[in-house]
């Protein structure tokens, strides 16, 4: 019995054995299974991810035309450099090398290579030139250390006319500033991607066409502007920068028909090469840039402020360029009649607590001359018949507190106050143009509106985008057709002929205009006697306006005055002449009864 339990346990522990040898084996023979079948794979997949790699296909961005299909702005394809840093041994030697071929210090670069020893990619020159790109291949440096990338680089084939129009794209291709930021989603387009093979020596050998996605380029467009108006607004405007050494200038050319800007031009302007260069500046911050020091802007040391378009980011008093809606809103509102007198207290008159003073000592004057020869007072006693509430709906109707909406970035909406803030002193400082702030286009939008028989557009830059048809723009009646007609054919061309605006006659065109001269602020919030905007808006001919100017002029420093009608008349007044003959507006010539009858060429 003991002998058969020897024997039992000896058989029992020989199946604990062989059972204990069976499952290791069984390990061994899945493990060896795993490394040669999944670890395979993976090993596969690894050798795969390092063999082929994403390709992205840049999107061209569409080019931008001006009215007559002149090319203000293309994309040209360069290659771009770039290393992989994880397969350089010596990083120094091919510093040198890739640097020597493309004009760049080795140091840097070298210092770069080594900081990115465990990255797979590092640009080392974007949008390279011909010269350099053959200068690279012709290195003959291993496939697997470096590699081009194809790129579009914008450029400006009329170098910086309409540059604060245009703006740019900086060295990722992003709009900055202009058309190319604030039409971008129009303009970018797509990016679309390939996946390339290479082999072990870093040659590519293979393209996965299946997974290799086109892309989609840009919408080209076609703006409003007109080139060679452009370039001409821009040597006059100049000019005036020239004699009058003013901190900043801006001219505006407006089709009061449709709203179309012809022409917009800022001043100071950034020196620029083969076109806009915004290098870091972004010019949505630029509306709100402090513009406050004495003397015109060096745009050498501060290149920001060649950069502000002050068009749309920029704002002043309008003085007295702002009274001629007060006029209108009043006729229509049966407040006043336009053949009425006004007694303009010979140049004084007391609005409750306040005395307001006008320089010169006018009696009584209808409200023609009131316009004409810009009487404070007879504006004030204007602005009682309508009361705040009507100032207020006079200024909103006219646009003024919010933005046109032109498709440029950094568009500032001016200033006007809520109408619970105004006071009795608003009463009279508001139909004088006081009070309320407005941008370059602001006004010249509103005025645009009085030449178009009471009918406002929206100023606009944008023709057409690609095939598509012309953008529906947005127009609203702000006053009767017959008030709008009085106004421009009546007080606003004897402006021209016998008041402020003497400077903007023209020979053989009606002209018809407003001076402005606004007192800017000084330090202490009170009205400054040294630092002025002169402005001076302008149209013809009167009977049918085919074009509208207005001519802004912040702080002249030097010239013969700070006075709009004086400062900013005369370069206006060429501004149209050229724009009416570029149109094609012929002149008319004074018939002996005093009517205008066409000139024969």
């Amino acid at each position: 019995m003991a002998g058969n339990s020897e024997s039992t346990t000896g058989v029992g522990r020989s199946s604990v054995v062989a059972f204990g040898l069976i499952t290791v084996w069984t390990v061994i023979v899945l493990r060896l299974i795993s490394v040669q079948a999944f670890s395979n794979v993976a090993s596969e997949r690894m050798a795969r991810r390092q063999r082929t790699f994403v390709e992205t296909l840049p999107a061209r961005p569409g080019d931008i035309r001006d009215r007559a299909g002149r090319l203000l702005a293309t994309s040209i394809r360069r290659e771009s450099l770039a290393i992989d840093p994880s397969a350089i041994e010596a990083p120094w030697e091919i510093a040198e090398q890739l640097a020597a071929a493309v004009g760049i210090d080795p140091r840097p670069l070298a210092e770069r290579i080594v900081a990115a020893a465990d990255k797979r990619f590092l640009w080392v020159k974007r949008r390279l030139t011909d010269g350099e790109a053959e200068a690279i291949t012709a290195l003959g440096l291993p496939p697997d250390v470096w590699h081009f990338r194809g790129e579009f680089e914008r450029v400006y084939p009329q170098g910086a006319v309409a540059s604060h129009v245009l703006g740019t794209r900086d060295v990722d291709n992003h709009g900055r500033g202009g058309v190319e930021q604030g039409l971008e989603s129009t303009l970018l387009g797509t990016d679309g991607r390939r996946t390339l093979i290479r082999d072990a020596r870093g040659f590519v050998i293979d393209v996965d066409a299946l997974s290799t996605v086109e892309p989609q380029h840009g919408c080209d467009l076609t703006l409003t502007l007109d080139s060679l108006l452009q370039a001409a607004v821009e040597r006059q405007l100049d000019g005036l920068m020239e004699e009058c050494r003013p901190l900043a200038a801006c001219a505006i050319v407006l089709d009061p028909r449709t709203g179309e800007v012809l022409a917009m031009v800022s001043r100071p302007q950034t020196p620029v090469v083969n076109g806009p260069k915004l290098e870091q500046t972004d010019p949505e911050s630029l509306a709100t840039t402090d513009r406050s020091t004495e003397g015109p802007v060096d745009v050498e040391s501060d290149p920001a402020a060649g950069w502000r378009n002050h068009a749309i980011a920029s704002m002043f008093e309008p003085g007295s360029t702002f009274k001629p809606f007060i006029v209108g809103q009043a006729i229509d509102a049966g407040r006043i009649q336009n053949d009425e007198e006004f007694d303009c207290e010979f140049g004084a008159y007391r609005m409750g607590r306040r005395v307001l003073h006008y320089h010169h000592s006018y009696g009584k004057l209808s409200v023609t001359d009131i316009l004409v020869k810009s009487s404070n007072i007879g504006m004030a006693k204007i602005g009682e018949r309508l009361e705040n509430r009507g100032l207020f709906d006079a200024a909103t109707i006219f646009g003024f507190g919010r933005r046109t909406g032109i498709e440029l970035p950094g568009e500032i909406p001016g200033q006007l106050h809520p109408l619970n803030d105004w006071t009795s002193y608003s009463t009279g400082s508001i139909p004088m143009g006081q009070e309320i702030a407005a941008t370059p286009l602001q006004m010249i939008a509103a005025h645009a509106a009085l030449a178009n028989a009471g009918t406002y557009c929206s100023p606009h830059l944008l023709l057409r985008s690609g095939e598509n048809d012309p953008p529906t723009v947005l127009s609203r009646q702000v006053l009767t057709p017959a008030t709008a007609r009085w106004l421009v054919q009546g007080p606003m061309v004897e402006v021209v002929t016998r008041g402020t605006g003497k400077k903007a006659m023209l020979k053989g065109y009606t002209v018809f205009g407003k001076s402005g001269t606004a007192q800017k602020t000084d330090e202490h919030g009170g009205y400054s006697h040294s630092r002025h905007v002169g402005s001076f808006v302008c149209g013809a001919p009167a009977n049918d306006p085919r074009a509208i100017v207005l001519v802004s002029v912040d702080e002249p420093t030097q010239g013969p005055s700070h006075y709009g009608g004086v400062v900013a008349a005369p370069t206006a007044a060429e501004i149209l002449r050229l724009t009416l003959e570029h149109l094609g507006v012929s002149p008319t010539a004074i018939s002996l009864s005093g009517t205008m009858i066409p000139r024969k060429n």
